[in-house]
């Protein structure tokens, strides 16, 4: 121990998190760092080339490292296959999450018609309407808003000003970070004589286990059917997705992301920042698409798919832009001189 924190041998990770020591398994570590900034104490790790200037001069007490990098460096080391994964474990492990308290705060707003786990935390202000059911080791943050007959699991993390609208149905093990939506109404909306006619969204939001939802993230209700959030998905701040969407278990999608009705996105998925994605779009297992990116067809395949027309200065920008407003015509123009061209090599034939 180092004062009240905990510290913990290289052998005791090893054994904990499996991997393999070498130098010394009795160093200590009982924080992280980077490689740039460790000193006494501190453990980092090593997973991308371009810091390897950093690793040769890094004063870490030990390095999380791969087995082709490990005669880089002599000071102590664990040895494993993926070391940032490695390194986000021992980060857990060093740096737990605050311990529920179990108990409603005496200004917490709980319906008589709800239901609590004495294991549950509510904080300060928040509400948890009838019919409602919240799991235990649970914790609603301040000023959080669960609706009627919203159901939370076991061990979840509903931060401070989180809405989660009506019916909706959350698994365990959820992180939803403040500012957060869940379950507002989908973007229905019919014309008649000029006029908008509101469809009622009738569906909900079911969002698995193991889920984290970002910061003023938004989660529309389905319009008949429900929305789905699957098993291990992970959502960065500030995304938008719509009714019906599904997306697949274990994808995890970026910043800024819109992703517009009744898409369907597979699992493993990986979805970079300020994708758009049309309505009604299916996505494949495995497929990855870089940021930026306009989806507005189907992918049916795993791979990369990318659509970022590059920057450049701007003179050339402009010049390209005008350009391109001539696209068609000008695939016309090539389609005519090909056509031509077939005919006189035909005729000299």
């Amino acid at each position: 121990m180092t004062g009240n924190i905990p510290d913990y041998s290289l052998g005791d990770l090893v054994a904990r998190f499996g991997g393999e020591v070498a130098g010394d398994p009795e160093v200590r570590v009982w924080h992280v760092a980077t490689l740039e900034n460790a000193g006494p104490g501190a453990i980092a790790f090593f997973a991308n080339a371009r810091y390897r200037s950093q690793l040769h001069t890094t004063r870490a007490a030990a390095v999380i490292i791969s087995p082709a990098a490990r005669e880089d460096i002599q000071i102590a080391r664990i040895v494993c296959e993926n070391p940032y994964a490695y390194f986000a474990r021992v980060s857990l492990l060093l740096n737990p999450p605050r311990a529920t308290r179990p108990g409603i705060h005496a200004t917490a707003a709980v319906d008589a018609d709800a239901s609590v786990h004495p294991g549950a935390e509510i904080g300060a202000y928040a509400v948890v309407s009838r019919g409602a059911r919240v799991g235990e080791g649970t914790v609603i943050g301040a000023g959080a808003y669960i609706g009627e007959d919203v159901q939370v699991g076991r061990d979840s993390r509903i931060h401070a000003l989180v809405a989660i609208y009506q019916h909706c149905v959350l698994g365990d093990r959820v992180v939803v970070h403040s500012g957060a939506v869940i379950g507002a109404d989908g973007f229905g909306i019919a014309v008649e004589e000029e006029r908008w006619v509101k469809v009622p969204q009738i569906g909900g939001v079911r969002v698995g286990d193991d889920v984290e939802i970002g910061a003023a993230t938004t989660i529309d209700r389905g319009a008949i059917e429900d929305t789905v959030i699957e098993d291990g998905v992970k959502l960065d701040n500030q995304i938008q997705i719509a009714h019906n969407v599904r997306i697949g278990a274990h994808t995890a999608i970026a910043a800024c992301t819109g992703i517009a009705g009744s898409v369907h996105i597979g699992r493993h998925c990986r979805i970079g920042g300020a994708v758009g994605i049309a309505g009604h779009v299916h996505i494949a297992d495995r497929v990855e698409i870089s940021g930026h990116t306009a989806v507005t067809k189907s992918i049916d395949k795993p791979g990369v798919y990318s659509g970022v027309y590059p920057f450049e200065p701007n003179r050339e920008w402009r010049r390209n832009a005008s350009q391109l407003r001539h696209l068609a015509e000008i695939v016309r123009r090539v389609a005519a001189l090909e056509n031509e061209l077939a005919r006189l090599t035909g005729r000299e034939s």
